[in-house]
């Protein structure tokens, strides 16, 4: 007998001390998934898991961001202590951005995310109803 994976019996399972931790509002772990799994906070944590960029870079790869979302989302990862912004003394200036060691690991676990949404996006938004 062929078990399925969605089976809630074979489902991974938060540990209790997780779950009684992470769904309270006042939760600061809520506060950071907010950050990181923002429409642009995942694009830009993979773009710079591919190495450092430099705004310009950033800006074309996430492709739709604003100068302002791109700016906030940035500073919001600075803040997190994923992303490291690094001035360089040239002119005209230039800011590089790369991953902390924290951002890397990130990262690690949001590519087997973003690459199941990408695998199985066009079969769940063309199967959605419209009922």
């Amino acid at each position: 007998m062929e078990v399925s994976t969605a089976d809630p019996a074979h489902a991974m399972r938060l540990p209790a001390a997780l779950a009684d931790g992470v769904f309270p509002a006042g939760c600061p772990s809520r506060t950071l998934l907010d950050h990181i799994t923002s429409k642009w906070g995942v694009l830009i944590l993979l773009a710079l898991s591919e190495g450092g960029q430099r705004w310009s870079e950033l800006r074309r790869r996430a492709e739709g961001v604003s100068e302002k979302m791109l700016a906030q989302t940035l500073k919001t990862l600075e803040r997190d202590g994923l992303v490291s912004r690094k001035a360089q003394p040239v002119i005209p200036p230039r800011v590089d951005y790369s991953l902390t060691e924290r951002g890397y690991e990130l990262s690690a676990l949001l590519v087997p995310l973003v690459a199941w949404a990408f695998e199985n996006a066009d079969d769940i938004i063309n199967g959605q109803r419209t009922d």
